[in-house]
C-alpha cells in the first residue's frame, strides 16, 4: 500500500471500524477516496459538471470541463498538470461553435483563478513567457487542439475578458477551420509557419495562428512572440494585460480520448 491516498483511506476505516460502522459503509468510503487516485498514484479529480472546476497540481493550474455550447453529457479526470476527456458525447457540426472545450490553466478564466502572482501582466512590460504541451489525440471525432491566451483592458485577474482572444491552433480533424477570415499567410513565429485569422467574436476580437504543419506537442512555445506580432497587426494593445494562458481540446463530436499529459507555463524564467 504505497500510495499516500491508499494508506490515509486505511487508517480512516481503521477507525470507523472501531466505532462499530458496517463494512459496506466503509467499503463505499474507500472507494471515494480510491477513486481520486490514478494510475501512476497521483490525485485525480474527476469533472462531469459543466462549469467543474478543480486544481490540476499545486495552486498554479486549473483544469475546467467547460461544457458551454451544448447540453450534453462529458466527463474529464484532472491530474498534475493534466487532464483527460473520459466521455464526450457531443454532436455539433464543424461549421459552428464547439460543445465544449475541457482544458488546463494557468491564470484566470473568468471568476476562476490559479495563484496568480505573475498574472496579469501588462502587454507592454511582458517578460519572456513560454510554454510546453505534450497531448495524445484520439483518430476520431471533430475538434481541435489549441492554445487560448486572454486580454483584458484593466490589470484585473477574473471577470469577463474584453480586450482579445488569441488562439494558437496546433492541430484539428473532421474538417473544423478556424472562424473569420485569414489576414495573413506562411508568418514565421517560434519556429514555425503560421497563418493568421481574424474574427470578431461578442465585440471582442479573436486572433487565430492555425500552425501549417500540425503537431500534438509543442516545446518552448513563444508566447510573447505570437502577442506582439498580434500587436504590431493592432489587434491587441499595449495597454491591455494578458490575464491568462490556457491549452485544451475544443470539441465538436465526440473527443474522449483525448489527453493532455503536460502542460506548464514559463513566465520570466520562472516556471509555473
Amino acid at each position: 500500500m504505497n500510495s499516500p491516498h491508499a494508506q490515509i483511506a486505511f487508517r480512516v476505516a481503521l477507525a470507523l471500524a472501531a466505532a462499530g460502522l458496517g463494512g459496506a459503509f466503509l467499503a463505499a468510503l474507500i472507494g471515494v477516496v480510491l477513486s481520486l487516485v490514478g494510475p501512476s498514484g497521483t490525485a485525480v479529480t474527476r469533472l462531469c459538471g459543466k462549469t467543474d472546476v478543480a486544481p490540476a497540481g499545486g495552486n498554479d493550474y486549473l483544469g475546467q470541463n467547460n461544457v458551454w455550447g451544448a447540453d450534453t453529457a462529458q466527463c474529464v479526470a484532472v491530474g498534475d498538470q493534466s487532464l483527460r476527456v473520459e466521455t464526450a458525447a457531443h454532436d455539433r457540426p464543424p461549421d459552428g461553435a464547439p460543445a465544449a472545450s475541457p482544458s488546463l490553466i494557468r491564470g484566470c478564466h473568468w471568476q476562476d483563478c490559479t495563484d496568480v502572482g505573475d498574472l496579469p501582466v501588462r502587454v507592454s512590460e511582458m517578460p519572456e513567457i513560454t510554454s510546453d504541451w505534450v497531448t495524445r489525440q484520439v483518430d476520431t471525432g471533430i475538434f481541435n487542439a489549441a492554445y487560448v491566451v486572454w486580454f483584458h483592458s484593466g490589470p484585473v485577474a477574473s471577470g469577463t475578458p474584453d480586450g482579445a482572444e488569441m488562439v494558437i491552433w496546433m492541430r484539428s480533424r473532421g474538417g473544423v477551420r478556424p472562424g473569420g477570415s485569414v489576414v495573413a499567410e506562411n508568418v514565421l513565429i517560434s519556429g514555425a509557419r503560421w497563418n493568421v485569422w481574424l474574427a470578431r467574436d461578442g465585440g471582442r476580437v479573436r486572433i487565430t495562428y492555425e500552425r501549417l504543419g500540425e503537431v500534438v506537442s509543442v516545446r518552448g512555445l513563444d508566447i510573447r512572440a505570437f502577442t506582439m506580432d498580434s500587436v504590431a497587426r493592432g489587434h491587441v494593445l499595449p495597454g491591455w494585460y494578458l490575464v491568462a494562458v490556457e491549452a485544451g481540446f475544443n470539441l465538436w463530436r465526440g473527443g474522449a480520448g483525448n489527453v493532455i499529459e503536460s502542460f506548464s507555463v514559463s513566465i520570466a524564467d520562472r516556471v509555473r
